[in-house]
């Protein structure tokens, strides 16, 4: 299961790849790995490129895979005239929807005007085939962004952590308490990966 905001369009992938594994993971903008965030190192371990100008790269921690994921890293470019209140608001939007078949969605929006950046954090959830809870809380970090070849865009900044199981989800919903704060801050604070590409 793979529960991931898209940055054009806000399109929700909800399976997982057909074969992971076999994929080969490209490195599409140049950023150099690993990235080092919040006391964890985290390698690329997918990647995909929808479209000429949208990238979408994930990265976590060793021992962890993009599809049962704990932690996760997300970097996303896109270019082509969309502006960060275009990306955070398509996000927005999809979340707002979603509400209607996930009682868990919850959502916050930190703006830093004298930056242009915007902080979105959110709450989805699904089921898995048993019926148990996969919970999932969202921070992503939007910025104004300009390529090597000049074209302007967003970069998109995020961090994932997911708990799987009735039980688990219960105990991961208590510690958002703790968790949100500090990860919000650590990401607003954290050195943003510069693509060269």
């Amino acid at each position: 299961m793979r529960i991931r905001a898209i940055l054009l369009g806000a399109v929700m992938a909800a399976a997982t790849l057909a074969n992971p594994a076999a994929a080969q993971v490209v490195e599409h903008l140049g950023v150099p790995g690993p990235i080092e965030f919040h006391g964890k190192t985290y390698a690329l371990a997918w990647s995909s490129e929808p479209a000429d100008n949208y990238v979408k790269q994930e990265y976590v921690p060793a021992g962890q895979k993009p599809e049962t994921f704990s932690q996760l890293l997300l970097l996303e470019r896109v270019t082509g005239g969309i502006e960060v209140m275009d990306a955070v608001g398509s996000q927005v939007d999809m979340l707002k929807k979603r509400k209607a078949t996930d009682p868990l969605v919850n959502f916050g929006i930190l703006q830093h005007d004298a930056t242009g950046e915007v902080l979105l954090d959110f709450i989805v959830s699904t089921k898995d085939d048993k019926g148990e809870y996969i919970v999932e809380w969202n921070a992503y970090r939007y910025t104004p962004y300009r390529d090597p070849a000049g074209k302007s865009g967003v970069l998109l900044f995020g961090s994932s952590q997911r708990a799987y199981g009735n039980d688990n989800a219960k105990a991961f919903m208590a510690s958002l308490k703790q968790l949100r704060p500090a990860l919000t801050g650590a990401l607003i604070k954290a050195p943003l990966p510069r693509p060269t590409k």
